[in-house]
């Protein structure tokens, strides 16, 4: 079957790490059909905007996008395109596996959870977000919902049901945030009674990061609210080898958007060096949400295996190949 895709090559390192992904899946011959639009510094420099309405129709479209890195600047300027993105298509599930690989720098080698984070509410709302005239004191709101908890903890649930996995682990600030995380883990709560055939336990999210580090291999699936998701999620990467590891998924009811995670690292852009595998692996994720999974196996294999055979591996995994180079490694494996 054929599926029509939008892609968001994206700024900085984003065109090279979608032409090896592209690459990749053309060599699977799986069927699918691009359809280019623009976001970030490249749609501001062509179209004057950050997001172009032709962006947004083709996402409603198709209802499947592949989005290379945007650049968000740190403490000014435009907010969050990411966020927006979320935001406007309600993409509230935020997925993110994060599985060990052969031949990283990690200190771990049997890593396999996945971070669901709830992706559209919590302390990144646009909402309450003020700043005193004499720049002295700034505030923000942060807003939790019971249909916001409920959705996130279900789609949790329902992943590790799905995926075969046997536990999901609520990650909160109760004790201290007593309204806002004290919402989310009483709902988690109630939606754990109707999964009896799956373990439920909680962590406060400062006990949780510190697990995370000493014993990972306690968690399965976790799940939790915004702001914490972000950085667990991160930490997570970092215990299989770092962000050119990690892949997410955005998903709603009518939209989904597979990405990689990391930045659009402007001091490599340009060189033809970064490694295109976190995108790859988001690419993953959307052959299985388009019902190709045994494609999306596929591909992960590929990447096991040119990483175990250290076959023209990117700078940062310790070789000197190309993106280009490496991701053809990874396609002669997907396709043998």
């Amino acid at each position: 079957m054929s599926n029509t895709i939008a892609v968001i090559r994206g700024d900085g390192i984003g065109p090279e790490i979608m032409d090896g992904t592209l690459s990749v899946l053309d060599a699977l011959g799986v069927g699918l059909e691009y359809d280019f639009v623009d976001a970030g510094m490249t749609a501001l420099d062509k179209h004057g905007e950050l997001i172009p309405a032709e962006t947004m129709d083709a996402i409603r479209r198709h209802r499947v996008a592949l989005k290379g890195p945007l650049t968000t600047p740190v403490g000014g300027g435009f907010s969050s395109i990411n966020v927006e993105l979320r935001r406007r298509f309600d993409l509230y599930a935020n997925v993110r596996p994060a599985i060990s690989f052969p031949n990283t720098k990690s200190r771990y080698d049997d890593i396999d959870l996945i971070t669901v984070r709830e992706n559209t509410e919590g302390a990144y709302g646009s909402e309450g977000q003020t700043l005193s005239e004499d720049g002295d004191t700034a505030m923000s709101q942060i807003k939790v919902t019971r249909r916001g908890s409920e959705r996130i903890v279900r789609y949790a649930f329902d992943l590790a049901r799905r995926t075969g996995r046997k536990k999901v682990s609520a990650v909160h600030k109760a004790n201290i945030m007593k309204t806002t995380s004290g919402l989310f883990l009483k709902v988690a709560r109630e939606i754990a009674a109707e999964y009896a055939d799956i373990e439920f336990n909680e962590y406060i999210v400062d006990n949780c990061c510190m697990q995370l580090v000493m014993r990972p291999g306690q968690f399965d699936v976790i799940v939790t609210t915004n702001l914490f998701g972000d950085i667990i999620s991160d930490l997570c990467a970092g215990l299989v080898g770092g962000l050119g590891l990690a892949p997410g998924a955005n998903i709603g009811s009518e939209a989904a958007i597979f990405e990689a995670v990391h930045g659009s690292a402007p001091d490599i852009a340009g060189k033809g060096i970064a490694n295109p595998c976190a995108l790859l692996l988001g690419a993953a994720q959307m052959l299985d949400h388009l019902g190709k999974g045994e494609a999306a196996t596929r591909v992960r294999k590929a990447i096991v295996g040119a990483m175990s055979d250290r076959d023209r591996l990117t700078p940062d995994l310790g070789g000197n190949g190309s993106t280009a180079d490496f991701a053809k490694a990874i396609a002669e494996r997907a396709t043998a």
